[in-house]
């Protein structure tokens, strides 16, 4: 088990730069939940309000011109996804790897695109971001990058969207929050998620008072991908299985928690409080590792890592008494799921067993023909105007282009971003924070409110389109791969 003095906390979550290593506070197991406060509050107070970035219009953009960071996988999708967007002008592609850097410009779908090429330095990403003729970057790189490049976009006067996590350490989170306050340059995070059918009929549904007041949301992402981890091919220097190597907690938390974070109207009239987390034994990466070693001696660098538990579930409460359990797990062979439960006074929905389902009371769910109906009657309208048009560009059933859509919408139009810089702070932060937990005998921990009050106040987002859905969408034969 990791050492419970503070010292091991600050190297966790990223703060030992803040200057808040003096004063040594006692590491006894009985103070454990009151030393983790106190140092986040102590780093909180670093912190003051510089502009509220939540319902921030930025001047509208007529044509977003947009450079792409990282085009491996989900890069280079994106670039598919916003060449079909209309106003949109991808003016920089950057890859380490030249011929990735290629291929995703070959994907490009329309016409009157002009995009250089940036590749082969590890730092030439730098280079495309301080160019004045782009607004916006696009940053789709492996975790541990994402921060960083997010927060030079911004110092350099771009607006800028990033993969989930949007950061890895609590530090980075809070300098992702600053730096767009201090900016005002919006920082999105790309969560798809908040995006499909089923989780934005269900947050229509809560803003109807559906399911009466909410009580408690599950979400997840289990996904079986142990044997891609171990692959070169699948993810760029198997960055990946070192991020599962090293750490332990729940390491992609914003797929489960995006959509019921909206529902629970966290950032916007409620927060999060604390969380705990636990984690179990690692039954299957070690001994993956271990078989394949054998074969593999490039492999054996990373038999001196630890390695997570298979199976991480986090509990969270929030300021209005509800709470949440979210899990995660990548490593087991479990049908994949991306748990979304909404339980209420009154209603109740889950996703995953498929199909998506509706329940009033107790007794059994609702039948298809009453679903449906609920459905037609509470769609919101982005689903309804964009949502056809986006199963047929693809994209996990089209909820990334809605995604992507969306976005460009409201910064072709001014308005403000659906999900903002508090959102992929407070989302992100359940990675690092569950990691303490999970270190410290599963202690509870206090989730930061980057808002610094101001959730009280803040109006959740529009998902109706009473402003903007003015982009058109282009014409293209071909679908995403």
């Amino acid at each position: 088990m990791m050492s419970t003095d503070r010292r091991s906390f600050l190297k966790l979550s990223g703060l030992a730069g803040l200057g808040i290593l003096s004063n040594q506070v006692s590491a006894s197991p009985s103070n454990q939940k009151s030393n983790v406060h106190h140092i986040l509050k102590q780093v909180e107070q670093t912190y003051k309000p510089i502009f509220n970035m939540s319902g921030y219009a930025a001047p509208a953009l007529s044509t977003v011109r947009t450079g792409f960071i990282g085009v491996g996988n989900r890069g280079s999708a994106a670039v598919y996804r916003l060449s079909l967007i209309d106003g949109v002008a991808i003016k920089g592609i950057c890859d380490v790897r030249d011929e990735k850097a290629q291929a995703a410009k070959a994907r490009i779908a329309s016409d009157g695109h002009e995009a250089t090429i940036y590749s082969g330095d590890e730092d030439v990403w730098k280079e495309m971001c301080r160019r004045e003729d782009i607004d916006f970057i696009y940053v789709a790189t492996h975790w541990a990058m994402h921060a960083e490049m997010a927060i030079y976009a911004m110092e350099q006067g771009k607006h800028v969207a990033v993969e989930i996590p949007a950061a890895v350490t609590v530090a980075d989170c809070w300098r992702l929050v600053t730096t767009s306050e201090r900016t005002k340059k919006h920082c999105v995070i790309l969560e798809n998620c908040c995006y499909d059918f089923f989780e934005m009929l269900t947050l229509n549904l809560a803003r109807q008072g559906f399911f009466g007041e909410i009580v408690h949301c599950e979400g997840a992402y289990i996904h079986d991908i142990l044997e891609s981890l171990f692959k070169e091919e699948a993810r760029y220097d198997k960055w990946r299985l070192l991020e599962n190597a090293k750490r332990n907690g729940n390491l992609y938390p914003t797929h489960g928690l995006g959509p019921i974070a909206q529902v629970l109207k966290l950032n916007r009239g409620n927060k999060m409080e604390f969380l705990t987390s636990v984690s179990s034994k690692d039954f299957s990466l070690r001994p993956k590792l271990e078989e394949l070693v054998k074969t593999n001696k490039d492999l054996e660098k990373y038999l001196k890592y630890p390695f997570r538990g298979n199976m991480n579930t986090s509990t969270i409460k929030n300021n209005d008494g509800s709470t949440i359990m979210l899990q995660h797990d990548v490593s087991t062979p479990r049908p994949y799921s991306r748990l979304h439960v909404i339980s209420g006074t009154e209603a109740f929905a889950q996703k995953y067993p498929l199909p998506a389902k509706l329940a009033i009371g107790h007794e059994e769910f609702l039948d298809e023909v009453k679903f449906k109906e609920i459905e037609s009657k509470n769609t919101p309208k982005i689903i309804s105007y964009i949502g056809e048009m986006a199963q047929q560009v693809g994209g996990h059933g089209g909820m990334d282009f809605i995604m992507d859509w969306r976005l460009i919408d409201c910064l072709r139009n001014g308005l403000p971003v659906d999900m903002d810089v508090y959102d992929a702070a407070s989302w992100s932060v359940i990675g690092p924070l569950s990691e303490w937990s999970v270190a410290n005998g599963s202690k509870p921990i206090e989730v930061p409110d980057f808002t610094m009050g101001r959730w009280k106040d803040n109006l959740v987002h529009n998902i109706h389109l009473e402003t903007g859905g003015t982009t058109k969408v282009l014409k293209t034969n071909k679908k995403q791969d």
